[in-house]
Formats: structure tokens, sequence, C-alpha cells
């Protein structure tokens, strides 16, 4: 599986390379097609989760799955409804647990990682200060249509957004002592991909392509290897086809919130808006849901 993470790390590198090359790229983001990619490819990975909520059930001795769909939809919907009347507490714990989220599922692969919780956490943080650092203006504009204005703190001094990155960049060593120059290759590879689309190109086009063909497709592959041990394609083509129907009504649910905000808002902000709350409704139920397995299955 490592040699997979590897080549599949190698390729992600030059296509962040090859994209970097065209002008066009560099000056917009092409909104619809980040939005069609992380309905599709981006938010798939975790549509298996009502398989890890059988799972979690059973271990809490509860036979009804119906208790795991409507905790999962609270959860989602608590999100929404708390960004609604506090937009700026949720983004800041939004970007917080993202930052979490990211470095620990892209390191996954790693058989003995730290354990420190922080390495991943300062790991991850480079998704989120490095399009401050290369387009600070564009980024704070989506900041901005999602009722987070931040142009005048501390938060984006240039000084303090490069230490963090500093940070993060040693966290990323850290993570990858003791092992061996495959996986330190790998882990480099994938944070220099990481500065070299948030360096080239605009902050949600970066974004969507990371989300999407790097942390989405690894997260898809473990759990393809999961469903297959002896067979990657086998196990790919069984995820595939148990994660299309929750990807489906997801991505129904996303247009349909598009079409009615679009009465409200131009069309960027509404992207926007739909893009990162309906991520971050997603997002929290997910991470619990790992959080409350890894929990559970260490005891």
């Amino acid at each position: 599986m490592n040699k997979i993470n590897y080549y599949h790390s190698l390729i992600f590198f030059n296509l962040c390379i090859f994209l970097s090359a065209f002008e066009f790229l560099r000056n917009d983001d092409p909104l619809i097609i980040c939005l069609f990619l992380i309905l599709s490819l981006g938010i798939s990975h975790g549509a298996l989760d009502h398989l890890k909520g059988a799972k979690l059930l059973k271990i809490y001795n509860y036979r009804s799955t119906l208790l795991f769909y409507v905790s999962y939809i609270f959860v989602g919907l608590s999100v929404i409804i708390f960004w609604l009347i506090f937009p700026k507490l949720i983004l800041i714990l939004f970007l917080i647990v993202a930052s979490y989220h990211f470095g620990k599922e892209d390191s996954e692969f790693i058989k003995s990682s730290s354990n420190f919780e922080l390495t991943y956490f300062l790991k991850g943080c480079v998704i989120i200060v490095a399009p401050l650092i290369f387009h600070k203006s564009e980024t704070l504009a989506i900041f901005e249509y999602l009722n987070f204005e931040i142009s005048e703190s501390f938060l984006i001094n240039n000084y303090f957004l490069w230490l963090i990155l500093i940070l993060s960049f040693i966290a990323n060593i850290l993570i990858s002592l003791r092992q061996n120059f495959e996986t330190k290759s790998l882990l480099f590879m994938d944070y220099i991909s990481i500065l070299i689309l948030n360096y080239f190109l605009n902050p949600l086009l970066a974004f969507t392509i990371y989300f999407c063909f790097l942390h989405s497709a690894r997260h898809s592959f473990k759990l393809s290897n999961e469903l297959n041990k002896k067979s990657l394609i086998e196990g790919f083509k069984k995820f595939t086809l148990k994660a299309i129907p929750l990807t489906i009504l997801t991505s129904i649910l996303f247009v349909i919130s598009l079409v009615i905000l679009k009465n409200y808002y131009v069309l960027d902000n509404a992207i926007s808006k739909i893009i990162f709350i309906g991520l971050a409704s997603l997002t929290f139920p997910h991470i619990l849901l790992e959080y409350l397995l890894e929990k559970n299955e260490k005891k």
C-alpha cells in the first residue's frame, strides 16, 4: 500500500507542476469546476461513513442504524445552524479542526508516526496559511464571503503566517523521523506540492485540487484497500459502488442549497458558502465518527 501512496504522491507532484504552467489558471478560479470536483471526487471519501457508523453501533451494542443517521445528520445540521448564528466562531473552529484532520489523515499511511497530536495540527496548517501568504487578498475575499472579517487581525500578519508555515514544515520533519527514505520522500513531495499549488494558483482552485486529488484520493485508496486487501482494483470497484448513492444524495442537497442561495447572493459568494459551510457540516460529524472509532478500537 505504501508503494501506491508513493506513486500517487509522485503523480500528484507532477500534476501540480503541470497545472501551474497554465496562465489562465493563475488568474481565476473556475468556480463551477471547483464545485463539481468537490461534489464528486471530494466528498466521496466520506461516503462510507454509514459503514463505519454501523461498526461503531456494533461496538456500543446498538442494532438500529437509524440512530447513526439521525445523529450524523443532527451534527451536520447543527454546524450549519451555529454557523449562521456565530459565523466567526464556527469558521475558526472549522479551520482548527480541518488543519488537524488534513495533517492526520494525510499521514495515516505511516506505520509508526508521532502520537503527539500537535504535530498533525501544525502539519495541516499549511493548507490554511499558504493561501494567506501567497494570495492574501483573494483569500481574505473568501473569508468575507463567509462573514469573517480579519483584515486588521494579527492572524494575517506576514511574520505570524511565516512562523506558522515554518512550524508546519518542522512538524512534517518530526512526523517523518524514523521513517524510510521512500516515506520521507512521500511526505515532502506532498508538502511541496501544496506550496506549488498555492503559489501559482488562486486559493479556491488550489484547495480544490489538493482536497480532491490528494486528500480525498488517499483516503479513498485506504478504504479500497480495507474492502479488498488482496486487490486494490477490486477494492476500488467496491468502494465506488458503495460510495455512489450517498455522494449523489449529498451533491443534490448541495445543488439545491446553491439554487436557494443564488436568490440572495452573487454566484461567487453563493458557491463559496456552499463549498465551505457544506464541507464544515460534513467534516465535523466525519471527524467525530473517526475519533470515536479510533478511541474504541484502542480499548
